[in-house]
Formats: structure tokens, C-alpha cells, sequence
């Protein structure tokens, strides 16, 4: 069913007013629901550079058991409608019963996960803006409803880019520093390390200390006796690492506000062969958070290149000549910084731009749901 312009635009609405990614991804679902039924909902942020979960996350009218097979499957065992897939796709949104022909069993996911608790057909998009992924969706709908159609394929397609610009929008500052924050108190980088199985078997104490900094939701118990539950992001990181062989890491914003990096790389032995993963979750510094936060007021690249020559102190003149410009397009490319980010001042732009805030990100609060009745 078409959805009316006045249900898209309220949608839309309601997109540009959340206050918060959790509040994106409740207020969203909850209207969506009424133009396109589901029965269970899967909504991620993500990593923008590689698109691996990061946090928030909200998962709706879906219980514990059984969901770390949902977050295996894009990295070990799907090879159907994958998000990495549809982060470079013309159209970011695929309903798996379309992409498979009717015959959603060739998905591992559809086996593993989705038939065994009565869902017959899965709708994901990917939030995108200037060829970022700063989301993604999945939506179920159970055995006995029809497959997601053409319709509400389009309706996603056109919310794509305005959630995607919404959560590049958090990545904003938040406010001033403090004097000092838990992340501060932190003797040195957390240390987690995955045997070739993905269980954790190891962890020191500032990462126990770091772990419980990390925004709520999902997690997974973690066997051999570590009494730690470990979010979904941590998981997939170290999980893309341990796949590729090599190394990933992705930028996850702590309670305290403060930014934190978490660094997977796949270890080998003599002969070469892949086996334990080791994780480092640190401060991030502000050279790693620049280019997010960069992102999130929307400069263009050129932009990009004069912001950064601000913050090494070059003046307009020297500015233009490092870029083959005139003084006066830099001084138009200043101006329009200053209009985006909300300064007046070059000094105020560094600070806002590469200093590590520390305004609490959101409060903490339930990110599993469940739909009423």
C-alpha cells in the first residue's frame, strides 16, 4: 500500500525533531508501523567509515535467545542481500522474498534465525548520505503476512537519507569540557582477546572499566567463565576482524560523552595461519573523531582541506597558496565553516572541531522493546 504525502511528511517530521538516536529509532518504528506493518524490527548505527555496528541499537519484540545469530550472519555465514552490499547499491532498501525470488531459504539468516521463530520475509535498508552508512534497518514480518512490496521498498528508499542525516547530526559536539571524566580515570587501554572461535578468553581490568562506559543495548554472555556481557558492536568488530584477516575498528560514543575507538586485528602464528583476535578499546584522540565529527556539520571537501589548515594555524594568504586559491574564495569557504558549525571565531572552530567533549551523550534507558497489544 502507497503510503499518503501527510503520513510521509509527519514521518518526516518526526525524523527531523528526534532528539537523540534512541528517540530516532523509537518515535520512527512506532509511526512506520502504522503504514507498514511488521513484527519485529532490528534498528543499528553505525560506523560511517565501514559500516560495522556501532551504538545505539534498538531491537523490537525480539528476546535474547538466539539473537547473536542475527549479528553472525552478515559477517560469517550470509552471502544474501548483505548491508555492506546495499551500502553501495543505487537503492539501499531490499525485501529478501524480492531479492531471493520467493525463495528466502537460500538465506542463512531465513534458516537460522528467521523461520524458527515464524518469520517468513525480512525488509533492511541502509541510512545514507553522500555515500555514507550512518544506519541500518531490518524489519520482520511473520509467516502469514504478505512479503514487503514495491511500496514500502520506495518509503524506506525516501527515509534513507533523512535518518542518515539525522544520526550524522549526533555526532556533533554536545557541549564544554569537563575537568575530568570516568574514560579520564582509566589507567591504560582496555585488552580484550577472542580465541579462533570468537569466545572471549581473556580481558583486563580497564577494559571491564571502559566496557561499562559503553551506551546500553544488546549484549551477549560471554562463555569460559568471564562473568561480562559484550555489546553487539564490540562482537561484530572483533568478529570482522577474525573473517578478514586483518584488522578493523570502529568509534563508539561513550556515556560520559567522551569518544572511544575499539582497534580488532586478527593475530597470526609462525606459520602464518589466522587464529586469536586481540582488541584495544582506548580514547579516541581528536584526529580520530575529527573526520566523523567533520561529517556531521556537513562541509564539503574543500571545506574539509580549509578547516584543517585552520587548525594548524596557517593564515589566509598561506591557505590560498597551499590550495591554488584565492584569499577571497578562502575567506567565502571561512565564512560558510563558520555559518555550519555555528562560530565566529577560527579559534572557536578549533575547539568545537578537535576537542574531545564531554556533555553525556543521552541518558541511559531500555533499548529492547516490546510492541503492545
Amino acid at each position: 500500500m502507497t503510503p499518503s504525502r501527510h503520513a510521509v511528511a509527519a514521518l518526516l517530521d518526526d525524523i527531523d525533531a528526534a532528539p537523540d538516536a534512541h528517540a530516532l529509532f523509537a518515535t520512527t518504528s512506532e509511526r512506520l508501523r502504522r503504514i507498514a506493518p511488521f513484527d519485529a524490527a532490528v534498528w543499528v548505527a553505525t560506523d560511517p567509515v565501514n559500516g560495522l555496528t556501532t551504538a545505539p541499537v534498538r531491537v523490537e519484540n525480539l528476546h535474547e535467545g538466539g539473537c547473536g545469530t542475527y549479528w553472525e550472519s552478515e559477517l560469517l555465514a550470509e552471502h544474501v542481500n548483505l548491508f555492506r552490499d546495499l551500502a553501495r547499491a543505487r537503492v539501499p532498501v531490499a525485501g529478501l522474498r524480492a531479492v531471493t525470488g520467493g525463495a528466502p531459504a537460500v538465506s542463512a539468516l531465513y534458516r537460522n534465525f528467521m523461520r524458527p521463530r515464524g518469520f517468513d520475509d525480512e525488509l533492511r535498508a541502509v541510512f545514507r548520505s553522500d555515500g555514507q552508512p550512518w544506519g541500518q534497518l531490518s524489519l520482520f514480518r511473520s509467516v502469514g503476512r504478505p512479503a514487503f512490496d514495491a511500496a514500502e521498498t520506495a518509503l524506506l528508499h525516501t527515509l534513507s537519507a533523512p535518518l542518515a542525516q539525522r544520526l550524522r547530526s549526533f555526532a556533533q559536539p554536545g557541549g564544554p569540557v569537563c575537568e575530568q571524566s570516568p574514560v579520564d580515570a582509566v589507567d591504560g587501554p582496555g585488552m580484550l582477546l577472542f580465541g579462533p572461535d570468537g569466545a572471549l578468553v581473556s580481558i583486563n581490568a580497564e577494559a571491564r572499566e571502559l566496557l561499562a562506559q559503553m551506551p546500553p543495548g544488546p549484549s551477549t554472555a560471554t562463555p569460559l567463565g568471564i562473568d561480562l556481557p559484550l555489546p553487539v558492536w564490540i562482537l561484530s568488530t572483533a568478529g570482522r576482524a577474525r573473517l578478514t584477516g586483518g584488522s578493523t575498528r570502529i568509534r563508539i560514543r561513550a556515556t560520559s560523552g567522551r569518544w572511544l575507538v575499539c582497534h580488532a586485528s586478527c593475530l597470526r602464528d609462525a606459520q602464518g595461519q589466522p587464529g586469536s583476535t586481540a582488541m584495544v578499546i582506548e580514547p579516541a584522540t581528536p584526529s580520530e573523531i575529527a573526520a566523523l565529527v567533520v561529517a556531521a556539520y556537513e562541509l564539503t571537501r574543500r571545506e574539509m582541506e580549509v578547516v584543517e589548515l585552520i587548525a594548524r594555524g596557517l593564515p589566509t594568504a598561506d591557505i590560498a597558496a597551499r590550495l591554488v586559491v584565492s584569499p577571497h574564495t578562502v575567506r567565502d569557504h571561512v565564512k560558510s565553516v563558520f555559518d555550519k558549525v555555528g562560530v565566529t571565531s577560527r579559534g572557536e572552530l578549533v575547539a568545537r572541531l578537535f576537542t574531545e567533549f564531554q556533555e553525556p551523550l543521552m541518558p541511559r534507558g531500555t533499548v529492547r522493546a516490546e510492541f503492545p497489544d
